[in-house]
């Protein structure tokens, strides 16, 4: 009889700080520099695109919601990072430039794949300073940590 290893179970041991420690960078990072730009409502964002709009309009259990789905995404983010870089160990070897398209590809994907499909449907139209900022935090504050993470600690 065999049995099938989930795939957590089949992260390796030496990857774990890396995801554990990356995941906690970026999305620190991520939330300090979205309140810089949005104010500390953001987590209440967040949980409203799982929840709805009236979450927007929530208390603290739905802020504390919204900070631990963004930093589920970031940890998310991280595993799948520090997995890829098993098969592609130059994402270990140049984190800098690999942790910037990283960031590039994500920001892709949360803004063409995971924002559409959230409870507000959000496809646009974009403004080129938002482009640029989000390109920019995704590359350098969440990227790259996530890169040097793996590399330092793995």
């Amino acid at each position: 009889m065999t049995t099938a290893a989930s795939p957590i179970a089949q992260i390796d041991s030496r990857l774990l700080p890396a995801i554990l420690a990356g995941g906690a960078v970026a999305g620190t990072f991520d939330l300090i520099a979205a309140f810089i730009s949005f104010g500390p409502g953001v987590p209440r964002g967040i949980a409203a695109g799982l929840l709805g709009p009236q979450a927007r309009s929530g208390g603290a259990l739905i802020w504390i919601l919204g900070v631990l789905l963004h930093f589920f995404i970031a940890y998310s983010a991280a595993t799948v990072y520090c997995l890829a870089s098993r098969k592609l160990p130059f994402l270990k070897e140049h984190f800098v430039v690999c942790g910037m398209f990283f960031g590039i590809g994500l920001f892709l994907v949360m803004n063409l794949v995971v924002l559409p499909l959230c409870a507000f449907h959000f496809m646009g139209p974009y403004q080129y300073r938002g482009l640029v900022q989000g390109l920019l935090i995704h590359m350098l504050i969440i990227g790259v940590p996530i890169g040097y993470c793996l590399r330092k600690l793995s």
